[in-house]
């Protein structure tokens, strides 16, 4: 049980890179890459002591800032690999069904950048399929029943999809307002992505997520007049946790707005 969030502790795996296409790239056809324990967490060697005492609140706390502190660690030396290279990193979150996936498949298609995605989902490569067939190359990362991806797990994916110098990688974070916010995987950049079908009440139900973000794209902006989403209310209460934070309301499926996504990844 993972000290931070309570998530599982499923062998992570980390598939092959995959060429737009959805076939393995042959220079790096291999068995996926297996991640026993890869949250970060301590592994106990020998007498458990955790099972001859009870568990205490200072504990946990001591264990959350071990892990926390760890992954941090990690996080650096990802950040420190993607400013050699002149990568620029995006952390993309949200809860399910925001349009994490067709927003990325937008842009692989339409932006002049050189893509490459990691993906995280707990089971399937179904995004990562999609990823394919927008165009750019991409790794999956399947948690099983972890909630989010760490430094480890996407220090793993960049070496399996070594991205091109200069060029922008993506991280689909798994679908979850919590556990995600945090992570630091080493990223330049922290986007949450809210649709209006999902209501106007996120950022004050999440506010570890929303206080973390550089930009919060309110997605589906097209079905705004058949629900109840108040977009002022939304980016006033994003703001009360994060005063400098950047709201951009668009819709991927109609296109609007898309060209203020594109100048600001292009501004990384």
């Amino acid at each position: 049980m993972c000290a931070t969030c309570g998530c599982g502790q499923d062998e992570v795996r980390v598939s092959p890179v995959l060429q737009a296409g959805g076939t393995p790239d042959p220079a790096i056809d291999r068995e996926p890459d297996r991640l026993a324990r890869s949250h970060g967490h301590p592994h106990h060697h020998g007498h458990d002591e955790d099972h001859d005492h009870p568990h205490t609140h200072t504990h946990t706390i001591d264990i959350e800032q071990a892990v926390l502190s760890r992954n941090d660690h990690l996080a650096e030396h990802n950040r420190a690999w993607l400013r050699r290279h002149r990568i620029r990193a995006v952390n993309l979150m949200s809860s399910p069904g925001a349009g994490k996936t067709s927003l990325l498949e937008r842009t692989i298609k339409e932006s002049p950048a050189a893509i490459s995605v990691i993906e995280g989902d707990q089971e399937t490569r179904f995004d990562a399929e999609r990823i394919l067939s927008a165009g750019a190359r991409a790794v999956q990362i399947n948690t099983g029943a972890g909630c989010h991806l760490d430094a480890t797990m996407v220090e793993r994916a960049l070496q399996q999809l070594e991205p091109p110098a200069g060029s922008l990688v993506f991280v689909e974070n798994v679908g979850n307002l919590v556990c995600p916010a945090l992570f630091d995987l080493g990223e330049n950049r922290r986007v949450v992505v809210i649709s209006v079908t999902e209501g106007d009440d996120k950022p004050l139900k999440y506010p570890h997520m929303f206080a973390g973000a550089d930009l919060v794209v309110v997605n589906k902006t097209d079905l705004l007049p058949y629900v109840d989403f108040d977009l002022d209310r939304c980016e006033a209460d994003a703001r009360k946790l994060n005063p400098g934070l950047e709201v951009l309301p668009l819709s991927v499926k109609a296109g609007t707005n898309l060209d203020t996504w594109y100048a600001w990844l292009a501004a990384i």
